[in-house]
């Protein structure tokens, strides 16, 4: 009789996981480094994570990547982000991706999660609604066209990026820059968001922008951190190059350096548009609205309601891509 069991999942799985992605996802040896960058490093914690198994052989894996928030009240909301998750294809159609994530949703709360939220793509989201999850919309995405071929190779564009970044010496290392103490009058000196935002630390960003394998470059201001930084990367989406706009960080919010940074990344990322996660209706600089563009954002509540329109929610691009 076939013995099936699910149970917690740690690094000490990985082998037997990548093996489990290679047969079901294509992996390849390259992906392994992103493992334990993802689910060990996090400075949040360690991943929740399970695997299912037949006879000893992992068959099921499913991750949750902890994440906090800082509410518009300014406290922390301890989340999860539902990320890796792959079956064998010799056991696809046998409920266990729903029994796999099922498993965790019993279980997360204990771990101090009170919500779940995730960028499901088309095919996904049906399976996530019938788990419980609500869509709360599409995020907002606007484009800066950055050179004379974007009329040319936009059309192309309407099409998944690449996930490797194209080589950029423009900048600096974020790993370098975030590593300065001056990033902690930085953070000291922003806004509290106008709904969910990553509650950014030190480490946070050295950890979520240091990996230089993810082609990530920063931006200053004058020089120095404290007085504002952009990330961006570069990659290929079709025959265009993008930049994608990731995260920018100014003292007190001021918007007059969030322009300067913007443009800087436009002139330094040597890309055809800038990419940023933008919601509002109309922009007074060069962004312009994409419609129907951009990832769906999903979220099911444990505890802390999760809000349910996009205005409760204060995202970038560097907290929904790549992960």
């Amino acid at each position: 009789m076939t013995d099936r069991v699910i149970r917690r999942a740690s690094a000490a799985d990985f082998p037997a996981v990548l093996e489990l992605a290679r047969r079901a996802l294509a992996w390849t040896d390259d992906d392994e480094q992103f493992l334990g960058w993802k689910h060990v490093e996090n400075p949040f914690g360690e991943s929740p994570m399970w695997v299912a198994l037949e006879d000893d052989r992992v068959i099921g894996f499913r991750s949750f990547l902890r994440w906090e928030f800082v509410a518009p009240d300014r406290s922390t909301v301890r989340a999860a982000r539902a990320v890796d998750t792959a079956t064998d294809p010799a056991h696809q159609g046998k409920g266990i991706f729903t029994r796999l994530t099922q498993t965790a949703i019993a279980a997360l709360p204990d771990s101090g999660v009170e919500l779940i939220f995730n960028t499901p793509n088309a095919k996904s989201l049906a399976g996530y609604l019938k788990m419980g999850w609500s869509e709360v919309g599409r995020l907002g995405v606007a484009v800066m066209p950055t050179s004379w071929r974007f009329p040319l190779v936009v059309a192309t564009a309407r099409q998944a990026a690449a996930r490797a970044p194209l080589p950029s010496g423009s900048g600096e290392r974020p790993g370098d820059v975030f590593a300065d103490a001056g990033v902690d009058d930085l953070l000291a000196s922003q806004p509290a968001p106008r709904g969910l935002g990553t509650r950014r630390t030190r480490d946070y960003l050295v950890w979520r922008f240091g990996n230089d394998a993810l082609g990530y470059r920063a931006v200053l201001a004058n020089g120095t951190v404290e007085g504002g930084v952009a990330v961006f990367r570069v990659r290929r989406r079709g025959r265009a190059t993008e930049a994608v706009l990731c995260d920018v960080l100014v003292p007190d919010g001021d918007a007059r350096i969030e322009r300067l940074l913007v443009r800087r990344v436009a002139r330094l990322g040597g890309a055809d548009y800038v990419l940023r996660l933008d919601d509002r209706a109309l922009t007074t600089d060069p962004f312009v609205r994409l419609p129907r563009v951009g990832p769906v954002l999903a979220a099911r509540s444990l505890g802390t309601s999760a809000p349910s329109t996009l205005s409760g929610w204060s995202l970038t691009m560097g907290d929904v891509e790549l992960l």
